[in-house]
């Protein structure tokens, strides 16, 4: 008594499920078509390329010689022996009798048989006719296809062009003496070695009357064809924007037996019941087929505004075949996308205060080949790498984000009171002169009071005894915590003895900076190592330094980014990176200092041993 019910209950669900269906595929026209370069799936990049097509279908088509600039009678050789030849008249101004190169790349098939021909070759003389054709843009090509339809050419060669039309270089040679006609030997061995090397082949065998084909495959016997992707020779060698074609020699006419007369015929002379047998190419179409090159950034080619065939480029690339990428996004280096990658183009970080940024190598891999973009002139009063921190005479503003337009706010140091016009970026803190305090140097400080000199605004006031004598506060009485002590490590020079007594000596350029509670940390890039004791390795490239905050807040050392710096200290026992103390020498770096060191070097080496 169940089944039933059961079974209209599976019923009713299946013809719901068809109904559905049905309606889906209604509307399936209106819904967005999906995006060829984005995984719908992932939500992410992925490769694309265009259609494959006959990139010579409809092309403009240049040829060196064609038949009917004036009318001329042209005879081919009846198959059929005894029979007299079968003529035609060319002329071009008769579009009826008229065999243009348009020809070539127009619709071809059985009931479209249009030929191309040229005019009447000598008996005795070159035979040599070039056909050219302009892709109008860098195709990757993978065959090359010939129809004749008169006497197939015995000998032909098929060139290429990448710089649309500038330089040309070999692609195919086909001939039955290819040593004689092109010095070359007949199908020679293919290695990864010489993948981009032209070979010459005999053509496939067919009747001299009857025409054929001729068909060149890029990339047949290529070693690295299945991984053209991986193989950038490969990818250069099938990428062309013209291709021409020069048809050498025609294939010889095979001799008649004598008829009746005695007379014989000859390749090119009268045959029987009249009429002269003439020497020239025919041909019924051109095919090239390939795919827009793109590099894996787009899925479809265009006509942009200025008439030029362009690639529709995704992945946030740019140029006629995606070969770049488009401005502000160079983060990372530009790449030809893969089936594992897609390589798209990575926006700079710039917090909003810059327009244009620029890739950095060196700086790509420190970081691990994450990031490589620099921002170039940052904007709203910041500076840094990443425009990611205020730039001199100014300080961040804790109560707007980084990106906000007023992020940096001038530091507003008194002219008089403060030692200059720079301040703690982090608490805007103005470096103040002797007795002056406030966090722009505008006031006295206790136990001070104002005076005349723009050099010492304030100054300690006298103290009166019992007895009336004034007394004035000595050198001995404790100085308070914040004041800046005196700055001797920049103003010291560089001898070998100095550098025996420290662990190391090296040049270094200051990359970026953090603040990590009282010590402000320095990303450098260690470039070349004078110094360093044999208890410790150290080594050129990325590294950091350590210096306190209340040292950087009274410039000493003053350390500013994309600078470069001579550093001598002494190794930390943490071994977690370089550590700035009261022993250690920081000196800006001067480029006529490199000969000076390489000497000290040397006599340092000698010098240090007992030390190390």
């Amino acid at each position: 008594m169940m089944r039933l019910p059961l079974l209209a209950l599976l019923m009713a669900a299946g013809l719901a499920a068809a109904a559905r269906a049905s309606i889906l595929q209604m509307f399936a026209a209106d819904l967005p078509p999906t995006d060829p370069c984005v995984d719908e799936a992932l939500r992410r990049p992925r490769r694309c390329v265009p259609d494959f097509v006959n990139a010579a279908f409809g092309q403009t088509l240049a040829a060196s010689s064609t038949c009917g600039a004036r009318p001329e009678q042209l005879c081919t050789r009846s198959p059929s022996p005894g029979e007299p030849p079968e003529c035609q008249i060319c002329d071009a101004a008769t579009p009826a009798r008229a065999h243009p190169p348009t020809h070539l790349t127009d619709l071809n098939n059985p009931s479209n048989l249009t030929c191309w021909q040229s005019a009447a070759l000598p008996a005795n003389g070159s035979q040599t006719v070039t056909l050219t054709l302009s892709l109008g843009k860098k195709y990757e090509l993978t065959y090359i296809s010939l129809q004749f339809c008169g006497r197939r050419p015995d000998s032909l060669a098929i060139y290429k062009s990448m710089d649309y039309g500038r330089t040309w270089q070999p692609f195919q040679y086909y001939s039955s003496e290819c040593r004689r006609m092109f010095g070359r030997p007949a199908r020679a061995a293919i290695t990864r070695a010489n993948e981009q090397e032209p070979l010459c082949e005999q053509p496939a065998p067919a009747g001299a009357l009857g025409g054929g084909r001729v068909a060149f495959s890029t990339l047949e016997g290529r070693p690295s064809a299945y991984q053209l992707e991986h193989s950038p020779i490969l990818q250069d060698w099938i990428t062309a924007t013209d291709v021409r074609v020069q048809l050498t020699r025609l294939h010889p006419l095979p001799p008649r037996a004598p008829l009746g007369n005695g007379s014989e015929d000859a390749a090119a002379g009268a045959d029987a019941g009249g009429g002269t047998v003439a020497d020239f190419y025919a041909v019924s179409d051109l095919s090239v087929g390939g795919r827009c090159k793109c590099n894996g950034h787009a899925s479809r080619c265009e006509t942009d505004a200025a008439g030029k065939l362009v690639c529709a480029c995704k992945h946030n690339t740019a140029g006629r075949d995606c070969e770049r990428c488009k401005a502000f996004h160079f983060d990372r280096p530009w790449g030809r996308a893969t089936a594992q990658a897609a390589n798209e183009c990575k926006a700079c970080n710039c917090n909003l205060h810059a327009r244009r940024c620029r890739f950095n190598m060196e700086l790509y891999k420190l970081s691990g080949r994450e990031s490589g973009g620099v921002c170039l002139n940052c904007r709203h009063n910041t500076a840094g790498r990443h425009c990611h921190y205020c730039r001199e005479g100014f300080f961040r503003d804790p109560s707007r984000p980084i990106q906000h337009r007023k992020a940096c706010k001038p530091c507003a140091c008194h002219p008089i009171g403060a030692q200059g016009k720079t301040c703690n970026q982090t608490t805007g803190q103005c470096t103040c002169k002797d007795g002056v305090t406030g966090l722009t140097c505008n006031r006295c400080d206790k136990g001070y009071q104002q005076s005349r000199s723009p050099i010492a605004p304030c100054i300690k006031i006298p103290e009166v005894n019992d007895v009336g004598v004034v007394r004035h506060t000595t050198d001995r009485e404790p100085k308070k915590a914040d004041k800046c002590r005196k700055c001797r490590i920049t103003s010291r020079k560089v001898n070998v003895k100095k550098m025996c007594k420290r662990d190391y000596a090296l040049l270094a350029q200051v990359v970026d900076q953090q603040t990590l509670g009282s010590y402000v940390k320095f990303v450098v890039n260690i470039q070349t190592v004078y110094r360093r004791s044999s208890k410790w390795k150290l080594r050129r490239g990325s590294s950091y330094l350590l210096v306190r905050r209340q040292d950087i807040n009274c410039n000493c050392p003053r350390v500013k980014i994309n600078s470069k710096y001579l550093i001598l200290g002494v190794d930390p026992q943490s071994r977690s990176g370089l550590l700035v103390d009261n022993k250690s020498i920081v000196l800006e770096w001067k480029n006529n200092w490199s000969r000076r060191m390489r000497r000290l070097r040397k006599r340092a080496r000698k010098v240090c041993r007992k030390k190390d």
